[in-house]
């Protein structure tokens, strides 16, 4: 439903700039108000999961959303829908990072790529069934009231009874004891990481310290560096459907390249995140950079092949779909192949939505940008004027400016996102070695309490030294884990000594 909820708009932008008389510039500042607050609004869905269980964190999310959507719907003035599609942002804002690191504790780290390509085919049949449903809906009236508004209400209404369901009847990872599908080191270091053995830190407090944590990793930096970069393209395809219409094809044909375009994306996301599962146990610390950066070099010859060598004809109808299709298989492998499963496995269960959340801040915030700068390229570059383009009859002059601006902001940023991923080879398997040794020595016994010392505590420094130490009679560490039970064998008093001694 989310992903229905996000191709609404864009599948009837042709219907909306006729009843509100504005232009791409102003249809793309719609999508930038709400994949902006989308975006700035999405830590807060880390803050929300590191206190509360994550099903009523998507619950709350998705009435948000839902009661928007329906408002959009019955929007009588632009402003209005300005309005009300940046509300819808913030509940998606809320739901996103939420629903990702739900993945993340269902699935093992080799496994990963194929639970978040599953997430992402799921949500392109939603996505799919959106678009199809709103284009279909588009173009007629339903007792009175036009078929674009009438899809909108009806996503609403949907939504609201997925949010209850999801309330009612899921279950927080987090809270499952014995997880099975998490694996030992996953689930000890959930375990230990989520322990109450001190007061609890203020909401704030616990928020910064998750935040600082998350910030430091040069993974994470690095991700959303190219993830800045890369988002453009995807965030500018919003205008593909008008594109279509602009060469003449009517909405059943819109429809159905959309359609193409959707099932090649969602396949494609799944059969990439399986392969980079594969490759992984071969190569666990390239294969996923490998499978990202192949998938957007990818975008460059399709990118070129569909704006500009295609002929701008309904004629060429089963071109457009061919090369769609293979577009949407090859260029979708990034976030299922390679960021969500990397973000998973460099930092701490408890901070997965955090890290996610963070993603999308940067990310979104940035290629917010791409669907109003796609519109001002438009106008101002190569000439598309709202007040001469025949929109309903299909213009050859509008058609070619919106590609021409569509192509300027796919191929480069494109080339641009295969480069940024390369630091990757030298960061993310020092990342990933920190984050599992972290998780184990940072606690000592105080009583009968487990108590933390910090990220990277003192018997890390010495272990990680090389520094032999007998901390009883049986337990010996030297760059070894330390599980819970060896640790309740160890006396605060024991600790002072050693330390003092060692240092």
């Amino acid at each position: 439903m989310e992903r229905a909820d996000e191709n609404l708009l864009p599948a009837v932008y042709k219907e909306v700039s006729v009843a509100f008389n504005v232009g791409p510039t102003d249809l793309g500042y719609l999508n930038f108000l709400m994949n902006f607050l989308k975006s700035i609004a999405s830590p807060l869905a880390g803050i929300l999961a590191l206190h509360y269980d994550r099903p009523a964190v998507l619950a709350i999310g998705t009435v948000f959303w839902a009661l928007s959507t329906g408002a959009v719907g019955v929007s009588q003035h632009f402003g209005q829908l300005a309005f009300w599609r940046a509300v819808n942002g913030l509940g998606l804002a809320i739901v996103i990072p939420a629903l990702q690191s739900f993945i993340a504790d269902s699935y093992k780290d080799g496994t990963r790529g194929a639970g978040f390509g599953l997430l992402s085919l799921i949500g392109a049949v939603g996505g799919i069934g959106g678009s199809v449903v709103a284009t279909l809906m588009a173009g007629k009236d339903y007792w009175g009231l036009p078929g674009w508004r009438l899809a909108f209400i009806m996503v609403a209404l949907l939504s609201l009874i997925i949010g209850i369901l999801v309330y009612l009847y899921s279950t927080d990872p987090r809270r499952i004891p014995g997880n099975h599908l998490l694996d030992d080191d996953d689930y000890e270091r959930l375990h230990l990481s989520n322990k109450d053995v001190l007061p609890p830190p203020s909401i704030w407090m616990d928020s910064w310290v998750a935040t600082r944590s998350v910030m430091k990793v040069k993974t994470f930096q690095i991700i959303v560096l190219q993830g800045i970069i890369g988002s453009l393209p995807w965030t500018a395809i919003v205008f593909f459907t008008m594109w279509f219409e602009l060469i003449g094809f009517d909405n059943r044909s819109s429809a159905a390249l959309n359609s193409l375009f959707a099932i090649g994306c969602a396949s494609g996301a799944f059969l990439g995140g399986v392969l980079a599962d594969r490759l992984s146990r071969r190569y666990p610390d390239s294969a996923r950079i490998m499978c990202a950066q192949f998938s957007a070099f990818m975008g460059i010859p399709f990118s070129w092949i569909l704006l500009t060598v295609i002929p701008q004809s309904t004629d060429y109808w089963l071109a457009y779909a061919v090369t769609l299709f293979f577009m949407g298989i090859t260029i979708s492998w990034c976030a299922t192949s390679a960021n969500n499963p990397m973000f998973a496995e460099v930092v701490p269960p408890k901070h997965r939505t955090m890290i996610y959340a963070f993603d999308r801040a940067f990310e979104g915030s940035f290629a917010s940008l791409a669907a109003p700068a796609v519109g001002l390229v438009t106008e101002r570059i190569y000439g598309y004027d709202a007040k001469t383009v025949n929109i309903a009859n299909g213009s050859a002059e509008g058609a070619y400016a919106l590609s021409r601006g569509l192509l300027t902001m796919m191929i480069v940023p494109f080339g641009v996102c295969v480069l940024f991923y390369s630091p990757l080879y030298l960061v993310f398997k020092r990342d990933r070695d920190n984050t599992k040794f972290a998780a184990y020595d940072t606690v000592v016994v105080q009583g009968n309490d487990l108590v933390p010392l910090g990220t990277w505590g003192l018997l890390d420094f010495l272990c990680l030294k090389g520094v032999s130490m007998s901390l009883s009679s049986d337990i010996t560490c030297k760059k070894k884990r330390i599980t819970e039970k060896k640790l309740t064998q160890i006396s605060m008093q024991g600790f002072t000594n050693i330390a003092s001694t060692e240092t």
